[in-house]
């Protein structure tokens, strides 16, 4: 269940589920989420929220800073351009090693610049790719190859699809905390 509620400073995006604690997230947007019980009342969301006032001013206030820094770095639409025909040269070949070395198929590969995903795989196989990644690492973009090929077999985020990634990539979790970390860097040079 989700909800909004709005402070003086903020708006704050309410997830209740079965959980039994409360925790607060501030996405690199900047956006309050509020982790709570089903059973809490937004009374005491607003008293916790309050209760952390300290810590969210200053990570907002690192936020702040970090966009304005990254507004002066917008990729041009021909940066943009070059991004996807190198994309669309070296991630295929990518797929196709280490499609063969997991024993998987996969039907078309699409490359394009996207603000929410770093890759994705449809049901009928189709693998879908940010040209971005060719601002990162060879080894974060085999990551991503990697995970999306595992969804050819585990469509989900299960153990068993970690297991997968696993496999293949014994040390994804360096790469996965690495985009989590610093991927929206990338992704807020796409101009507006």
């Amino acid at each position: 269940m989700k909800g909004t509620l709005k402070m003086s400073e903020y708006p704050i995006k309410i997830i209740k589920s079965k959980r039994k604690t409360m925790c607060l997230e501030i996405k690199h947007d900047g956006t309050l989420i509020v982790r709570v019980p089903f059973f809490m009342r937004n009374d005491d969301v607003l008293k916790f929220v309050n209760s952390k006032q300290d810590w969210i001013n200053s990570h907002l206030s690192k936020i702040k800073n970090n966009q304005a820094d990254l507004e002066n770095n917008y990729l041009t639409k021909d940066e943009i351009n070059n991004l996807i025909s190198t994309a669309s040269d070296y991630i295929p070949t990518r797929v196709s090693y280490f499609a063969k070395i997991m024993g998987v198929s996969y039907n078309r590969i699409s490359i394009r610049t996207q603000k929410t995903r770093w890759g994705s795989c449809s049901n009928k196989g189709n693998l879908n790719f940010n040209a971005l990644l060719m601002l990162t690492s060879k080894d974060i973009i085999d990551y991503v190859v990697i995970h999306e090929l595992s969804h050819r077999i585990e469509m989900n985020h299960s153990p068993r699809f970690w297991s997968i990634v696993e496999n293949v990539l014994p040390n994804y979790r360096v790469q996965r905390k690495w985009l989590k970390e610093n991927g929206y860097k990338l992704i807020s040079r796409i101009p507006r």
